[in-house]
């Protein structure tokens, strides 16, 4: 489809009836009849963003007339532009390292097009100064407008640190867009993931650090933060633009990570257009959620942009005792210093209190869990209250030395405080005939820490052509370090903690206070990075990317049990690694639809705690991926899709030497399946978001568990969630959804010794839009787990006494005002 931009009115589509479109027609000729009009400079204040947001902006401020395939702007951003120019200058500016070049028509019309080789420099010298003519339909956004829709998004920043169209990406990543995040009322990450295929929520102690499988591997709490590794905690969605699942290793970018893959948080960030949204969620279980969010302009020549969000939550649970309340803001400002160069602060505190919840039990007996009420509280209800308090600060600027060269800086600094005490099963007695059947043996465990975790990076990406082929380079250095202090109260030679009957419940208290101190210092992992990646183009069809990561890492602790802090400073021990992780890859675009790619990768894992015979630290954990697949991108980019292939190793993980007081890294795993994804608009009005996954993970080589599936893993998985917009004049603002999700049977732990059965829920979406004027005022319902289904989503790798239900049905409305 074209798209033609009249000013001042940017937001336009093709009008459907033929009678409009020939009025449309007239208007054109019209408007395009009068005297061509006198080039003059004039004041221009374009920030850098998405490409087809710009030429909005422009067309309106320049009062030009633009048309081109809506295609042609997707996937790519624009240097923006600040000062006095001419049209012809700005809009030169603004298409600066798209490849795209301009051209006027007869009847003054700018023209867009892809360049190629013959093609003139962009020379829209005809201009027509045109009046204001109104279009009205349904509206055109950027990716980054707080007002978007879509489910479809063409281009993600998470696989090469660089803004790159997915359809020429040659490894597997989903999003989540903030329009399925709003449509499902997604408060935290695990509500967002249920839409990417292979990726499952993993334990997450009622909510206090969440942590999830990809592609049958745990990312142990790591996830990503605008691409910085946030350690265990909870990350709100209430300033995230967007979710972004990178597939597979992703070390050469990233540095030392779980083979699986990662989770990156977008943040939303400063815009120039004012924008105000307050919105009120309650729910079942006492559910109350306030949040903000504002952005604009702080000055008149809009160099000075900021944004705030703000979050109050406060919600019981289905679970008896478990609560979770929470304050979060999150200031952010971006300063255009130059039409080149750019910095942004951001600022981010949370304090957040939870209830400490390790879920049900399992019985080895019947290999499934506990046939007890899901709501029962299993740790000590007066004790095991936990608080996170954070304060997260990031300075980036970034400067353009030209339309092809740019340099980006980050710095990020996170203070984080735990007080976490915990009362949780270690094993109980599942034999129906013994006199203390359903008595659960319980440990206490106190812990106070405090970390301090600092992190640097410098990008230099530029573009460049050689013999005629185009390339889009890479290289960077990345700092991080992470420093705490742990102080902990336990007896794990007593357990410390009380017997509690699962049948029949009766709660005590643990004395803290008389439980023996035990301390650590860790100076946890402290690595540096260099990486390099090159994004080759042939013949405009076929995408060759290579790079790799070096990496140095230091890893620094002293034991669990040290009898001061002092004594934990002494004993630290230090381990370093190195190594090179490779990534290459190749993508082959016959058609703008279609995609075809493969991939291999490398990467350093987690640090070996295990030592050899001649007592040295055993080398990190390796992943290694081969992937194959293909994308697909219909009705002018609105529907996307993507179907992978993979085999996917995790390598030298320690495995112990039976009667021996060392290991050897001869452990390994393995996950193989497939997987597909689908998101966009079908039709007028239908949006979709859909996953399928078949996953097949086993433990290669290991001490016990040889030959066993990976725990909390399912076979088959998958989910579909439809929305619906009324497009009758009558119901118009009208809009109905359903989701439907389910896992197959996957194993407890990785002994295998329990299950927890498949399952299938489904859940469902009224919202209405008031045709109220200035404000849009939104109401909307949702209902979780419509038809009340038991399941269990989660447990622990290494014991039965960590299984996490399902929630039961559960209601949400809210009321949401944007102006």
């Amino acid at each position: 489809m074209t798209r033609v931009l009249f000013p001042p009115a940017p937001l336009f589509r093709q009008p459907s009836t033929p009678l409009a479109r020939l009025a449309c027609a007239v208007a054109f000729i019209l408007h395009t009849a009068g005297p061509m009009a006198e080039s003059r400079s004039q004041a221009f204040n374009i920030p850098p963003q998405a490409l087809g947001s710009a030429l909005n902006t422009y067309a309106e401020a320049a009062n030009v007339q633009l048309s081109y395939p809506a295609a042609l702007a997707q996937g790519k951003q624009s240097p923006g532009i600040s000062g006095q120019y001419t049209p012809e200058q700005a809009l030169r500016k603004l298409l600066g390292g798209s490849l795209i070049v301009a051209r006027s028509t007869a009847n003054g019309t700018v023209t867009l097009e892809k360049a190629t080789q013959a093609a003139p420099a962009a020379t829209p010298s005809n201009q027509t100064t045109l009046q204001a003519v109104k279009v009205t339909g349904a509206a055109e956004y950027a990716a980054d407008d707080p007002r978007n829709t879509d489910y479809a998004v063409p281009s993600a920043s998470s696989a090469g640190r660089t803004d790159t169209p997915i359809m020429e990406t040659p490894m597997a990543i989903q999003v989540v867009p903030k329009a399925v995040i709003h449509d499902q009322q997604a408060i935290q990450v695990g509500d967002a993931i249920k839409n990417v295929s292979g990726v499952f929520q993993g334990q997450s102690f009622g909510g206090f650090a969440e942590t999830f499988l990809i592609r049958g591997f745990s990312t142990n709490f790591n996830n990503y933060l605008d691409g910085f590794r946030w350690p265990a905690s909870r990350l709100t969605l209430a300033n995230a633009e967007r979710v972004e699942v990178v597939k597979g290793a992703a070390a050469n970018l990233y540095g030392r990570i779980e083979p699986g893959g990662m989770i990156n948080i977008v943040t939303k960030r400063p815009q120039a257009t004012p924008y105000y949204a307050l919105e009120q969620q309650f729910g079942s279980y006492d559910l109350y959620r306030t949040t903000a969010d504002a952005t604009g302009a702080l000055n008149k020549d809009g160099s000075l942009l900021y944004r705030l969000n703000i979050e109050s939550l406060n919600k019981n649970s289905f679970r008896d005792f478990v609560f979770t309340d929470r304050v979060f803001i999150a200031p952010s400002l971006t300063w255009l210093i130059s039409d080149r160069t750019q910095l942004d602060l951001d600022f981010m505190y949370s304090d957040e209190d939870t209830q400490e919840d390790y879920g049900v039990v399992a019985s080895a007996l019947t290999r499934r869990p506990a046939n007890i009420p899901i709501s029962r509280y299993l740790n000590e209800p007066s004790t095991d209250k936990s608080n996170t308090t954070f304060y997260n600060t990031a300075v980036t600027l970034s400067h353009a030395f030209n339309d092809d060269w740019k340099v980006k800086a980050r710095f990020n600094y996170l203070n984080r405080n735990t007080v976490d005490p915990q009362i949780y099963g270690v094993f109980w007695d599942d034999n129906p005939s013994s006199p203390t059947y359903g008595d659960m043996t319980r440990d206490a465990y106190g812990s106070f820490a405090e970390s301090e975790t600092y992190y640097g990076n410098v990008n230099l990406s530029g573009h460049f052509e050689t013999l005629g082929v185009d390339h889009k380079t890479l290289v960077g250095w990345e700092h991080y370090s992470g420093d705490s202090t742990l102080h902990t109260q336990s007896d794990p030679v007593n357990w410390g903690g009380s017997t509690i009957n699962i049948f029949h419940p009766v709660y005590q208290p643990t004395d803290y206070s008389k439980l023996p101190n035990h301390y650590q210092d860790g100076s946890g992992s402290h690595s540096n990075g260099v990486y390099f990646q090159d994004q080759i183009t042939l013949f405009g069809k076929l995408h060759i990317l290579g790079g790799g990561r070096y990496d140095w890492i230091s890893d620094a602790a002293s034991g669990f049990d040290e009898p001061s802090p002092e004594v934990a400073y002494a004993n630290r021990k230090t381990t370093n690694d190195e190594g090179f992780s490779p990534r290459v890859g190749v993508l082959y675009q016959p058609w703008h639809w279609l995609s075809l790619y493969g991939n291999y990768v490398e990467s350093m894992g987690s640090a070996n705690g295990a030592t050899d015979i001649n007592n040295k630290r055993l080398d990190p954990q390796m992943g290694e991926q081969y992937e194959a697949g293909f994308k697909t991108a219909f009705f002018d980019g609105r529907m996307t899709s993507s179907v992978a292939f993979y085999q996917l190793t995790k390598k030298n993980m320690a495995v112990g030497v039976p009667g021996k007081p060392y290991s050897e890294a001869i452990g390994e795993a393995r996950s193989q399946g497939v997987e597909i994804d689908i998101s966009g608009q079908v039709t007028e009005g239908l949006s979709l978001i859909g996953s399928y996954a078949y996953t097949d993970a086993v433990i290669l080589k290991a001490d016990f568990n040889e030959g066993k599936q990976l725990w909390n893993v399912p076979r088959n998985a998958g989910s579909l969630w439809a929305k619906y917009d009324l497009q009758q004049a009558a119901l118009r603002g009208l809009s109905v959804g359903a989701g439907a999700y389910f896992q197959d049977t996957k194993q407890g732990d990785n002994a295998n010794t329990f299950q927890l059965p498949g399952w299938g829920r489904i859940d469902a979406l009224v919202k209405y839009t008031l045709p109220v004027a200035r404000a849009k005022t939104t109401l909307q319902f949702n209902v979780e787990n419509l038809l009340d289904h038991s399941y269990y989503i989660a447990s622990s790798p290494f014991i039965t006494t960590f299984v996490i239900p399902g929630q039961p049905r559960t209601f949400m409305g809210s009321v949401k005002v944007e102006f």
